[in-house]
């Protein structure tokens, strides 16, 4: 277990980990949601729920070597992601470098990570209103990789909106416990090792 139940009376805010996705059922465990389903690892390792309506999302606390972190699921749809982020930013006054974005990456294969210290939005819509919104591009993110379009013809939407296939979440299931385990290093202070331990 990687991060633990955190009483929210106890301490302040100090990392947010958002994880990117579309809200309702229709949406759920489609490659646009696998930002949802990393978060939904760390908060089910860490025994608890994301339940709270606040900052347009879902959210709970929760810590890792003494460092409390909140755990936030945007519900403005993934267009709009940068409402929900920047509103957690504000109301914590946690600069750029302490909220860690998952989100899906259409580039890398299924089950694969690249961990990023800052950068573009990389044609990715939820972080490029992120980072419109914020006016900073220096979010570290974990993108999670699943799969290119399997056809250059296929419409991109489409793509992101299918589900996986079983093979695939197999894949998934190992790469949301690898970003969760990657993200409690980065909350240490320690996101080299994270680079070494888990891009590729």
């Amino acid at each position: 277990m990687f991060f633990q139940k955190s009483p929210e009376a106890i301490g302040s805010i100090e990392y947010l980990l958002v994880g990117l996705g579309n809200p309702g059922k229709e949406y759920e465990g489609t490659r646009h949601n696998t930002g949802f389903m990393a978060i939904d690892k760390i908060a089910d390792d860490a025994g608890v729920k994301l339940d709270r309506l606040k900052f347009k999302g879902l959210c709970t606390s929760a810590t890792f070597g003494g460092k409390k972190v909140l755990l936030l699921k945007p519900s403005t749809f993934m267009n709009l992601s940068g409402q929900s982020v920047t509103e957690a930013m504000r109301f914590y006054k946690l600069p750029p470098e302490k909220v860690i974005v998952l989100f899906d990456d259409i580039s890398l294969p299924c089950g694969h990570l690249r961990i990023r210290r800052k950068g573009s939005d990389g044609g990715h819509n939820g972080m490029k209103n992120i980072l419109y919104l914020s006016g900073s591009d220096q979010f570290p993110r974990i993108k999670i990789g699943v799969g290119k379009k399997p056809n250059p013809q296929w419409d991109l939407a489409d793509w992101v909106l299918s589900h996986f296939s079983t093979d695939e979440m197999k894949l998934m299931d190992e790469s949301t416990k690898n970003a969760a385990a990657a993200a409690a290093l980065m909350v240490n202070d320690k996101i080299d090792e994270a680079m070494n331990r888990y891009n590729g």
